[in-house]
Formats: structure tokens, sequence, C-alpha cells
């Protein structure tokens, strides 16, 4: 079963009744699910949906690793696929291939998004990507696991930080709050 529009539309309510602040930072997002966009197609450029996983260990250390296409330390997560659930299983799955961690010793914080970002992409010529924009749905979960294997063609080093290093502030604060 797909991710559907009704799907992404009620997990961004449910995230929006918690946050009513951040509604201005996703009127694309409201936009386009107006608009019947199909958000989880990669192919739609005005923008579309990707799940984040924020992986954090019992000592308050989250999960950064080095994205190879990007060369930058980010958060695990990815495009979401026509064979997941829920934007938390996508993130789940994102979290397990990237790592090699079994998501049967992951758990999740909970089924709403800490946070959801509306971020821009740049051009891939090699893909025949335009710049476009993806929105976020980024997840809690914590482990007392370690990276057993890294999906190198996409990641190229892991690294457990201190949560107050994660660069989004509005994150940072939020991880920090839910990890105390």
């Amino acid at each position: 079963m797909t991710i559907t529009a009704d799907h992404i539309r009620e997990t961004l309510d449910d995230y929006l009744d918690v946050h009513p602040h951040d509604k201005g930072q996703l009127v694309d997002l409201l936009e386009l699910l107006d608009a019947s966009a199909d958000l989880t197609s990669r192919k739609e450029f005005r923008g579309h949906v990707t799940a984040g996983a924020i992986l954090a260990d019992p000592a308050g250390r989250v999960l950064h690793l080095r994205h190879v296409a990007l060369n930058r330390w980010l958060l695990p997560g990815g495009h979401v696929e026509a064979d997941d659930i829920s934007l938390l299983a996508a993130a789940q799955r994102e979290l397990s291939e990237e790592t090699g961690i079994p998501a049967a010793i992951v758990t999740p914080a909970g089924h709403r998004p800490v946070h959801i970002d509306a971020h821009p992409i740049p051009a891939n010529p090699a893909k025949g990507e335009p710049d476009h924009q993806h929105f976020d749905f980024r997840f809690l979960f914590g482990t007392s696991a370690d990276v057993v294997e890294l999906q190198t063609e996409e990641v190229s080093a892991a690294a457990w930080r201190h949560a107050d290093t994660i660069e989004n502030e509005t994150l940072r604060s939020r991880v920090l709050e839910a990890l105390r």
C-alpha cells in the first residue's frame, strides 16, 4: 500500500495542531496538496515529500551521515517508495537502508513528525532533475545499536554527535526537548 495524499495531509494536520506557527513555512506543501499534486513522485518538481530519521542513542547523541551526492553531513532519510505504508515507515526504512541497523531494534518516539522542513534541492543534470523542493517529514527514533553497514552508494561515513550539533535550530530544540 502506497502513501496517499490523505495520509500526507493527516500527518501534516496532526503536526500543525502541535506546531501551528510552522504553517507559514509549509504553505507550498499545503498548496500542492490542494492542487492534488502527486507528492510521493520524484518527478513532481514543484516539490515532493521525503522522510527523515533522527536516530538518538541512550547518551543523547544523534547519528549523522556523510551524504555522497551533496558532500554534506546530514541526518538519515530520503525519498518515499511505492511500498511504504506511511511516512514514519519510510523514515524507518531509509534509516535501515543507509545504516544497516535493523528496524526491529529502532523505536519510534511517536507517530507525529518532530519537524517538517521545506528546503531547496539543487539541480542534478546527471539524473535529469531541475531545482526542486523537498518537504522532509522528520521522525525521532531511539536505539542502543550502532551502525552495521553503510549504504556506500549514498553514504560515505557515519558519526554520532551530541544533539546540540543539529544544524537546523528548530529541529535541534525539539530533539533536545524530546531527549530530556
